[in-house]
């Protein structure tokens, strides 16, 4: 029986979808949301589906708890993550003396192999590999012109984003690099302050220091405005001088080292600076993001011979931070949705649940959990781009590394159920419910009853969660007779197995008779044709 892919999605957006399936792009686009509105996410990405990326930089020396650690050792106060200030103090000593640059130089990448981590991710599964270009620390991790505070200057010295794309190249896949610098502005105003109290009160913090503050030092001819920003008031807008360097600074990154995916962590830059707001009641400063996405699909264009491969993801921060949502790939953190989505979309996690190396040995996600999200996930048109924290050398940690080498087992046996693959009419069926929107993603197994299904060519996968106790599952949404599957079932098999399954069909449902063992755990998968 053939599928319809589209059946539940209104004609005309199937009728182009179709029409425009491996056909070059040739508009060119301009900085407006109209114009950026005709973008359609490129057939690689949808048939990536999972991901890998790695979060890595200055701040890893610290071994903190999250990856918010260059603002928080600034504020002496408590936060969901702890106090960062109090353990400043004391593995490196005050702020005014040591602060956040001043971790750059112990960063130093001693037993970095990007050769050996992308052929294991590659040997895991992932079809697209990613790298932090810079993050919130204003810190560019490759060879930028535009900021002297970078990797290749200082810390390991060497051109991080530049090392990670050869090996990715290398090994075949896609490249991933993801920018957070437009945070910047806001995410270092602690370190323009003091302590109020205390031995060191009135005592300002090492964002108040200038280039004549560093003859001598380690970091002398280099201006600590340049990584902090220049010190201004709380709610002060970022200076045309900012915008600008972050316009030319992520347009480098992106001529330089042509990545097929950038990920910025919000909506289009520069909506989260103070930006103040036009007559329409959109952010001005926005404009700085539109004519990067302009800019990365159309250098795009021109390097792929007029076909769009470009994946620019953004995030929603509610009513008015994304005029229109057509403009790029929508990513929810650590979160995932309700029900089949129109367009393809990612959702980004972690597996420590914080976002850089922090030497507890804690992960917030189990493999199961990671592979079972992951099937929700591309049973709704998304995508997973999976988090790892490298240790400060470079080396991934044996606890993750397990938890890939599991969940890569599980993609040799079923990733035909993943990978290229499209929704079914329907997602799934079973009991467990998942809550839609960011930082509500699933943190525990599914159970049994819960199915999901994927489409590809003529036939359905349905992934079974669990593995029955009784050996038998009857899956309701292809009993005869179903809107969803009217015609005949021919074929069941289960991947990973060489013996044959017994089935039956009514009324009621499908009923499968499971074999006495499982290919793998995690979940099964039963091929349906």
């Amino acid at each position: 029986m053939k599928i319809n892919h589209f059946i539940l999605w209104p004609l005309l957006p199937a009728l182009v979808l179709l029409l425009t399936c491996g056909k070059k792009q040739s508009a060119v686009f301009e900085p407006t949301w109209e114009s950026l509105a005709r973008y359609e996410a490129p057939e690689w990405f949808r048939d990536a589906k999972f991901g890998i990326y790695m979060h890595w930089g200055p701040m890893v020396v610290a071994r903190a708890h999250g990856g918010w650690y260059g603002r928080h050792m600034y504020m002496p106060v408590n936060n969901e993550w702890g106090n960062d200030y109090e353990k400043h103090l004391q593995q490196f000593g005050h702020p005014s003396e040591f602060g956040y640059k001043d971790l750059i130089p112990l960063w130093k990448a001693e037993n970095w192999d990007p050769d050996e981590l992308v052929a294991f991710y590659k040997k895991v599964g992932a079809r697209y590999i990613g790298c932090v270009a810079v993050h919130h620390d204003n810190f560019d991790c490759y060879n930028s012109t535009h900021q002297p505070w970078n990797s290749v200057n200082m810390g390991p010295k060497r051109d991080v984003v530049g090392e990670w794309r050869e090996a990715v190249q290398r090994n075949g896949l896609r490249f991933a690099v993801t920018s957070h610098s437009d945070r910047t502005w806001t995410w270092f105003m602690p370190a323009f302050g003091a302590d109020s109290t205390g031995s060191w009160k009135g005592v300002p913090y090492d964002g108040q220091m200038t280039k004549a503050d560093g003859i001598g030092k380690w970091w002398e001819g280099y201006d600590p405005a340049d990584l902090y920003t220049r010190p201004h008031e709380p709610g002060e807008p970022a200076d045309s001088a900012y915008l600008t360097r972050w316009l030319n600074r992520t347009m480098e990154l992106v001529d330089k080292y042509q990545p097929d995916m950038i990920y910025f962590d919000g909506p289009i830059p520069l909506v989260g600076t103070n930006s103040p707001k036009g007559q329409d009641g959109r952010p001005l400063h926005e404009k700085y993001g539109l004519e990067f996405a302009a800019h990365f699909y159309n250098s795009n264009l021109d390097r792929h011979d007029g076909r769009l491969e470009a994946v620019m993801t953004i995030k929603t921060w509610g009513p008015g931070s994304i005029f229109d949502e057509r403009a790029a790939v929508m990513d929810v953190e650590k979160g995932g949705v309700t029900h089949i989505q129109e367009r393809p979309w990612q959702t980004d996690t972690s597996i420590p649940g914080t976002w850089f190396y922090n030497n507890t040995g804690h992960e917030e996600l189990s493999d199961t959990v990671i592979v079972h999200n992951l099937c929700d996930i591309v049973s709704k048109n998304g995508n997973m781009m999976l988090n790892v924290g490298l240790k400060p050398d470079g080396t991934l940690p044996d606890n993750e590394r397990i938890i890939l080498e599991n969940i890569g087992k599980w993609l040799q046996i079923n990733g035909e159920a993943i990978y290229e693959t499209r929704p079914w009419t329907i997602f799934g069926e079973g009991s467990t419910e998942i809550a839609e929107g960011e930082f509500k993603q699933n943190l525990s197994p599914y159970s049994s009853g819960d199915i999901r299904f994927t489409t590809k060519e003529e036939h359905l996968y349905a992934i079974v969660m669990g593995w029955p106790e009784d050996g038998q599952l009857t899956i309701r949404s292809l009993g005869r007779q179903n809107a969803h599957w009217p015609g005949e079932i021919n074929k069941v098999e289960m991947l990973g197995t060489t013996g044959k399954i017994k089935w039956e069909r009514s009324s009621d449902g499908l009923l499968i008779h499971f074999p006495e063992s499982q290919p793998y755990r995690f979940a099964s998968v039963l091929k349906i044709g």
